[in-house]
């Protein structure tokens, strides 16, 4: 018994020191395990970091595409409306529905026929005109036409844009149509053409039918009248369908005849070449190169006016002003309300293939899956950095069993719809392009038209005895 106990001992110390080495190992294991977490909760801290600074950033985006309220403009107008004329959006819209007598500005629809007629080749700039009574006898702003005179469609044209001169639009109108009525008509025509909802022309120079040539008014008593909307869509329809409009509205001054003492001065005083002329300057308007004054006692002072900046391209309407000058100065606060807070953004290239429709089937092509992409790119105008990712396609295919090959490239198969919701702007825009075939859609031999018939014959067949099990 005594000899045993000191190993007893011995083997106690043993299990103890073992104890012990197992428990520094078992620390230093579970320290080690936990380094990596000690160090993701850091990671994690610096990424909740990071985060914080993105939402910032996010947030000083929005702020920057935020646009002031139009009632913060103080415009001093019975109506006022913005427009961009490629898309057709509009920017502002104040009052725009309301007919109204819209002056002068009823010229741009004799401007815009003229023009129409000489661009197709029924008439030609060169063309003389021989005035008869009814302009001769036109009152108002004029060239003092006598009857008789002959002067060319374009001398008449430019005293029209430059000067409005009354006499000038009349005659022009009676060479195009035999009558100013008769002309009068097709203003309406044009008006109903172009979508223009309140328009109605009672005459070809916005005078009040009290004003003309007793035995030229019209049996209608209806006044000439246009809302403000009208007046941009006629003339979003002159800068597209004649660009080349400026050649008469951006002539300062012009000589009529030889043997006239001082040339008549254009009406606009916002033209941007005004920048230098001493009466004019402080009107003149960076990039501004049309459109049409307007004023009578109804009417008031009214002005249609377009300027393109940075390749964006606007037209604004003021009606209702209450003098010469402040028609150009609402005009100043409609355009830079446009050209301060919106953009025109390409949202979609052209050719750009659309996720979910990349191709289309053809029958009888040698590769029946034709890739398919958009014909044109998609813009709209936005406000200024507003984030655009946002914008939803919808896809409309024609029915695949009418597409059979052989189809040339750019091939319409289709529509796609895009819309987007812009941050501060109440419309939801939309623009609908073409889906047209990226590539030939060859047709196949008739041996592999042959294999193909065969190889669907028998999937049709197995499929079919699958079925009955």
């Amino acid at each position: 018994m005594k000899h045993k106990q000191p190993q007893r001992k011995s083997t106690t110390k043993r299990r103890f020191l073992r104890k012990s080495v197992a428990s520094v190992l078992l620390l230093n294991l579970l320290c080690f395990s936990l380094a990596p977490v000690m160090a993701l909760a850091e990671g994690e801290q610096t990424e909740s970091t990071s985060t914080e600074s993105t939402t910032t950033e996010t947030t000083t985006v929005q702020t920057a595409t935020s646009i002031p309220s139009v009632e913060s403009l103080g415009l001093e107008v019975k109506s006022a409306v913005l427009l961009e004329p490629v898309s057709g959006q509009v920017l502002m819209n104040i009052n725009g529905d309301v007919p109204l007598p819209p002056a002068s500005m009823t010229k741009m629809m004799t401007e815009y026929i003229v023009a129409d007629l000489v661009k197709q080749g029924k008439f030609s700039w060169d063309d003389v005109v021989t005035v008869g009574k009814n302009a001769a006898q036109t009152i108002g702003s004029r060239i003092f036409l006598a009857e008789g005179d002959q002067h060319t469609i374009e001398e008449l044209y430019i005293a029209m844009a430059v000067g409005s001169a009354n006499d000038a639009t009349v005659a022009l109108a009676e060479h195009v149509a035999g009558s100013e009525q008769a002309f009068v008509k097709m203003m309406n025509d044009e008006a109903k053409r172009m979508g223009m909802k309140t328009a109605h022309f009672a005459n070809s120079t916005g005078l009040d039918i009290a004003d003309m040539p007793e035995q030229f008014r019209p049996s209608d008593t209806e006044e000439t009248v246009m809302s403000a909307m009208d007046a941009a869509i006629l003339a979003r329809y002159i800068v597209t369908d004649h660009p080349d409009f400026t050649r008469f509205t951006t002539i300062q001054s012009y000589k009529f005849r030889e043997r006239d003492t001082a040339p008549m001065i254009n009406w606009n005083w916002m033209l941007e070449a005004n920048k230098n002329v001493t009466n004019f300057k402080q009107y003149a308007y960076d990039g501004l190169d049309g459109l049409k004054t307007g004023h009578t006692t109804n009417a008031g002072n009214c002005f249609t006016g377009t300027a393109v900046r940075n390749g964006m391209r606007l037209i604004s309407v003021v009606m209702g002003a209450k003098t010469e000058g402040s028609r150009f100065v609402e005009s100043r606060k409609v355009l830079d309300f446009g050209f301060n807070n919106f953009e025109t953004k390409q949202i979609v290239p052209p050719k750009t293939t659309v996720a979910g429709t990349e191709t289309v089937t053809v029958k009888k092509a040698k590769n029946t899956e034709i890739p398919v992409v958009t014909d044109q790119a998609v813009s709209f105008v936005v406000p200024k950095g507003a984030d655009t990712s946002a914008v939803q396609p919808k896809v409309t295919l024609a029915d695949e069993s009418t597409l059979t090959a052989p189809l040339k490239q750019g091939t319409k198969v289709g529509t796609v719809t895009y819309s987007f919701k812009a941050p501060g702007m109440d419309q939801t825009l939309e623009k609908t392009v073409n889906l047209i075939t990226a590539e030939d859609a060859e047709k196949a031999g008739w041996f592999k038209l042959m294999m193909r018939a065969i190889g669907d014959f028998f999937s049709d067949l197995f499929n079919g005895i699958k079925n009955l099990f």
